[in-house]
């Protein structure tokens, strides 16, 4: 890739295409030729995960270079995406023939130009190419995200995306599924790295291809990880709300036993009573817990940090340099 920023020349950079496949031999001999035409000499990957069709067939024969991840999950495709290929810029579609291919070149120049680590492709849809329920919930967990983690994502859950070097190896991929496109935006997120988005064209599948994406289990696996991601990046705030629930239900039992107490001399629940001064403790305790982890996880987000500036600035940084 050859361009300007800022009227400086963009030294080339490496362009590594990453395909994720499971039975997308409709499909996926015609994206990995799309992208080859939108992106002249990048290097388009296929790694298929276990496709019971041609798909490894159609990948090869249009010139991807293929390999195989047995283990089910488009997290786990991804992990080793990320862990095996060497890039300068890394860009992520799905191989089911629904993203713009066109839109590419757009993509890299928003990485390069707007010196971002992520560029997210927000889809913009025509009719049919949501299935039902999908848009809704789609909405709902990105807005639970940008309320949590104060993101500006109008679709977290886009399955195309272009990342920097330096973010694709710094990334600890931890998810097993879908719910990998919230784990790469939360981790962008608590990193502070440059993270920007541009719309796209999003099309239905084609006519006889089927979606993996099952929209109440997958949708249930994403709000999991955003409770993990909450529990582990927000411990303060998750443990403040655990006590917060524990002491009003312990208030709600205690009352009455104290005003009871109060105006008879007895305390004629004791179990009652018992169970409300241990919500209490354990409530305190769930105060403090948050503040101890809240450090943890300070530590933890300085060591990814520097995970991540250990990682080559690039190339089109260079003129940061100077002579």
């Amino acid at each position: 890739m050859a361009g300007e920023s800022g009227g400086t020349e963009v030294p080339e950079a490496k362009v590594a295409v990453l395909i994720p496949c499971l039975d997308e031999a409709l499909s996926i001999g015609r994206v990995v030729r799309d992208f080859q035409t939108s992106l002249p000499g990048a290097a388009v990957y296929v790694f298929d995960n276990g496709s019971g069709d041609n798909s490894v067939a159609e990948a090869r024969a249009a010139g991807a270079r293929v390999a195989i991840e047995p283990t089910r999950g488009k997290g786990n495709v991804v992990r080793r995406m990320f862990a095996d290929v060497e890039a300068d810029i890394y860009l992520l579609v799905d191989g089911d023939g629904t993203y713009d291919s066109g839109a590419a070149p757009r993509v890299v120049e928003a990485l390069t130009r707007q010196r971002c680590d992520m560029v997210n492709v927000a889809r913009d849809g025509v009719a049919g190419s949501f299935r039902a329920g999908h848009r809704l919930g789609n909405r709902m967990l990105t807005a639970l995200v940008g309320r949590i983690f104060g993101t500006r994502s109008r679709d977290m859950l886009s399955g195309y995306k272009a990342f920097t070097r330096r973010f694709v190896k710094s990334f600890p991929a931890r998810s097993r599924g879908f719910e990998i496109e919230t784990e790469l935006l939360v981790h962008a997120l608590e990193l502070h790295v440059s993270f920007c988005e541009i719309s796209a064209p999003y099309h239905p599948r084609p006519s006889g291809s089927q979606s993996k994406l099952r929209t109440f289990r997958d949708g249930m696996l994403i709000l999991k990880l955003i409770v993990s991601l909450v529990m582990n990046e927000r411990p303060a705030m998750f443990f403040a709300l655990v006590a917060a629930l524990l002491s009003v239900t312990s208030l709600l039992l205690g009352i009455p036993v104290i005003l009871t107490y109060l105006d008879i001399g007895l305390v004629p629940r004791l179990p009652t009573a018992v169970l409300a001064a241990a919500l209490m403790l354990a409530a305190i305790l769930s105060l403090f817990s948050g503040l101890v982890l809240q450090t943890v996880t300070e530590g933890r987000r300085e060591m990814k940090r520097l995970a991540y500036l250990r990682q080559p600035s690039p190339p089109w940084h260079d003129e940061l340099s100077g002579p």
